[in-house]
């Protein structure tokens, strides 16, 4: 059976996430599968790099198939396409890979963005697709606050109750925070690049940080925090609506 990767953008805000649910709750992987299904009868399962949470978007998640028909990839994914209208799910690429590519366990790392806006006036066009705070916020205090997350930590302060993951030690490569004009305020993104996240981490960094940001945290708690190794020191979770899934990468890239 021909194996397939896809890459996958979504609006998460319709859905309780990537993970198919119990119950029949929308789901992306759900959707995805039942446009499957509709092209090649049966029960399809697809495995993603990145189980985003509720709410959470995507520009480069990446999945795969196994099917029955050898597809020109174009087609597929152009049927695909066409029956996940009108879900705000899109099929960007899609090319034929190897029988031992996996979405999940052949990715060397992920990327997500987060965008998190300052400016009094309620969001209009970005509504549900940016975290917005009212306060100014200082880019470079956040950047020092953010520093002492960066290499190999005990996550524990900033990850879920409910992570599932075996350990909370990560290695945290990367996290760059670009300040952006935006009308009426400024724009803050934060990229962090890693080979794996646990449950929330993004979110629960991001919310520290702003923190920061506001003069209500000191840049060197966060390191404090981060020593305490308990989820009751960490600042406030951020809420999903400004997260992004926005790459996985491979040792090949599939889609090249």
């Amino acid at each position: 059976m021909p194996r397939y990767a896809f890459k996958i953008e979504y609006h998460g805000a319709p859905f309780c996430g990537w993970q198919r649910q119990a119950g029949g709750l929308p789901s992306v992987q759900q959707s995805v599968e039942e446009a499957l299904a509709r092209l090649e009868p049966g029960d399809h399962r697809i495995a993603a790099a990145g189980r985003t949470d509720a709410g959470v978007h995507a520009t480069g998640q990446v999945a795969h198939a196994d099917l029955a028909k050898d597809w020109q990839s174009f087609r597929l994914a152009e049927a695909l396409n066409w029956h996940l209208k009108p879900q705000p799910i899109a099929i960007t690429a899609c090319a034929q890979v190897p029988d031992d590519f996996h979405a999940r366990f052949s990715a060397m790392e992920r990327r997500y963005t987060f965008r998190l806006i300052s400016r009094r006036a309620p969001a209009t066009h970005d509504k549900g697709l940016v975290w917005q705070v009212s306060q100014p916020l200082n880019a470079e205090k956040m950047r020092q606050g953010a520093a002492h997350l960066i290499g190999l930590q005990d996550f524990t302060t900033f990850r879920s109750v409910m992570c599932q993951a075996d350990s909370p030690v990560k290695t945290l490569d990367e996290i760059r925070i670009e300040e952006l004009d935006y009308p009426g305020g400024q724009e803050f993104r934060f990229y962090l690049r890693a080979r794996s996240f646990l449950h929330n981490q993004v979110r629960s960094i991001v919310g520290t940080l702003e923190r920061v940001g506001a003069g209500s945290w000191s840049p060197d708690r966060v390191a404090d925090a981060l020593a305490a190794k308990n989820r009751a020191a960490c600042g406030p979770v951020s809420p999903p609506d400004g997260l992004y899934l926005t790459a996985a990468g491979y040792p090949a890239d599939p889609f090249a």
